[in-house]
């Protein structure tokens, strides 16, 4: 058959399995939008900002493992995408991103909402096309979702002219069925020899760490991950992307590691004499000073990206391969193998982090008068755990405190932009979550400087009925700017005070939601048990909470996982 370029975008999108896109239609993406009008097989969202198509593809895209899409315009379009993009690619999620461009014979000429698409995402994407004939826009847009969805997932930039979706131009239509790249081939399978020498070094281990990051809920292999460290019976931490990877409640399972994470967890892996690093990069929030990360750790780094081992931290056995494939090659070598871990080393392994556990890092006053933030994650853990739940969060004190006290137990239930830290992602990714997940209860804990960078898309959610709770952790302070001024810059709050802000329940009841004011304690499960049992509509909780709560522990830069701020009034560790 022959087809239009704009036809041809929608039947690729067809055979990828697309049922959803996100977008805001330009002049330049306008043969494509036609095109999508005379279609019933893909759903276009239409977001309020391009920001927001992109966080709400992404949303998608980490709770299905499936590529979320965007379709945006030239100019403005694609450069209001950027952040999302560079969020996306920074935590490894795949996208495929299609943006209207100029027409062939005036790129270059500073046309009317012309910009270097490609030039201005190359560093934060995976890989970027410029479509110049439309005989290759088929096989662009196939080759564009395999290297989105394969090896290291990431985004993927597709730049259409518009002359090449020009309704009167029409070529014969073929999609390949196989795509082949002789420069890109991702390694699947691990290397046996590596896989055996890292095996032995683990049943070798005295004081050994499982270390799982992103990349385990990437590569679908929680259930690899858990089967294996439960075989070995060593303790697990998981990094902040990779919460859910292993199960929170599992009694292996010592708290989330890093610049927040729990004392056990941090001072383990300082004193782990062996480092089982699995889909994780090593990035700073978790390594705090290179030079005292792990000082006596031989480590053992499985990773399907070989830019990843060693970039940040030398690895003693390095592993090339997809987590899950490696991870089940290595349970079937360690069951085949007569060696098993020293009992009695991993007992007083065992012992000691208890010792660090009692420590009781997170607590906090509880008899407080004040809405203390961690209270109000606790009581949302408590009445959603038994449900199937998902949580968004923005970037901030909020997100460390919902990482903290919500105990994630399954894989793809927690969405948040770790590597780029992105705020506004909260709700336009809740967006993505609730599309894709109809049934399920969807939350975005949020803050109300966060909130505010994407809030427009409260407007989106009336229109496609996307009923999500909204739970604004209000401070009247970007929290974790003001958290750093009191203790790096003798509080001198510089512009962290918020002191204008909006009627946040105003706001929402504009938007046709429902906006609920919490600012007592004895108030807060109530507002949470009817919001959540509303169904069918967007509740806006806002509580007032505690103005001077800080997130401990703390690590502060320049120092090790054996330096902590266990609280304002406790020395450090």
């Amino acid at each position: 058959m022959e087809l239009s370029g704009g036809e041809i975008v929608m039947e690729a999108l067809r055979r990828e399995g697309v049922e959803h896109i996100f977008g805001y239609p330009g002049g330049a993406a306008l043969h494509i939008y036609d095109a999508l009008y005379q279609q019933d097989a893909v759903e276009h969202i239409l977001v309020r900002h391009e920001q927001g198509a992109v966080h709400a593809a992404d949303g998608y895209a980490r709770s299905t493992g499936k590529p979320g899409v965007v379709l945006v315009t030239s100019g403005p379009g694609v450069t209001n995408c950027v952040t999302g993009i560079a969020t996306a690619n920074m935590d490894s999620i795949p996208m495929v991103i299609l943006s209207g461009q100029v027409a062939t014979k005036a790129i270059g000429s500073d046309a009317f909402q012309e910009c270097d698409a490609v030039g201005i995402t190359r560093p934060c994407v995976k890989h970027n096309f410029l479509v110049d004939r439309i005989e290759d826009l088929a096989e662009v847009m196939a080759k564009a979702f395999y290297v989105a969805t394969s090896g290291r997932p990431g985004p993927v930039l597709v730049d259409i002219p518009k002359d090449i979706t020009a309704p009167h131009i029409k070529v014969p239509f073929e999609y390949p069925e196989q795509i082949r790249m002789r420069s890109y081939n991702p390694t699947v399978k691990g290397h046996p020899g590596q896989i055996r020498k890292a095996v032995d070094l683990l049943l070798s281990a005295e004081r050994p760490m499982v270390y799982s990051g992103g990349g385990v809920i990437l590569a679908d292999a929680s259930e690899e991950l858990t089967a294996l460290t439960r075989e070995l019976g060593y303790p697990i931490t998981n990094t902040l992307m990779g919460l859910g990877a292993y199960p929170a409640t599992d009694e292996q399972f010592v708290g989330m590691l890093g610049m927040h994470g729990t004392y056990e967890a941090n001072m383990a892996m300082h004193e782990c004499d062996v480092l089982f690093a699995i889909g994780a990069r090593f990035d700073d929030r978790v390594t705090g000073e290179l030079e005292h990360f792990c000082p006596h750790a031989r480590i053992v780094h499985i990773d399907v990206d070989p830019a990843s081992i060693s970039k940040n931290v030398h690895v003693d056995v390095p592993i090339v391969g997809d987590v899950r494939h490696v991870l089940d090659d290595m349970l079937k070598v360690v069951r085949a193998s007569d060696r098993r871990p020293d009992p009695q080393a991993l007992e007083t392994w065992w012992g000691q982090i208890r010792r660090w556990a009692a420590t009781d890092c997170l607590a906090y006053d509880r008899e407080a008068d004040v809405i203390k933030p961690q209270y109000v994650v606790e009581k949302l853990y408590e009445l959603t755990k038994d449900s199937e739940t998902y949580v968004t969060s923005d970037v901030g004190q909020h997100q460390m405190f919902a990482a903290q006290f919500y105990k994630f137990d399954k894989p793809r239930r927690w969405i948040n932009s770790g590597g780029l830290g992105t705020m506004g992602f909260g709700l336009p990714s809740a967006m993505g979550v609730k599309l894709a997940h109809p049934d399920a209860t969807v939350v975005c804990v949020t803050g109300e400087a966060s909130i505010q960078m994407c809030i427009q898309e409260l407007s989106t959610m009336k229109q496609y009925d996307l009923p999500v709770v909204i739970v604004n952790l209000n401070n009247r302070y970007m929290g974790m700017v003001r958290q750093w001024q009191e203790f790096f810059y003798s509080k001198r709050y510089s512009h962290s005070y918020v002191d204008a802000l909006p009627d946040f329940v105003a706001l929402a009841e504009s938007y046709g939601h429902r906006g609920v004011r919490v600012e007592n304690k004895a108030d807060v499960e109530g507002a949470l048990r009817e919001a959540l049992e509303r169904r069918g509509e967007v509740t806006f909780l806002d509580f007032i909470t505690d103005q001077t709560e800080n997130v401990y522990p703390m690590i502060a830069a320049g120092k090790g996982h054996h330096e902590m701020h266990l609280s304002s009034d406790r020395e450090l560790a």
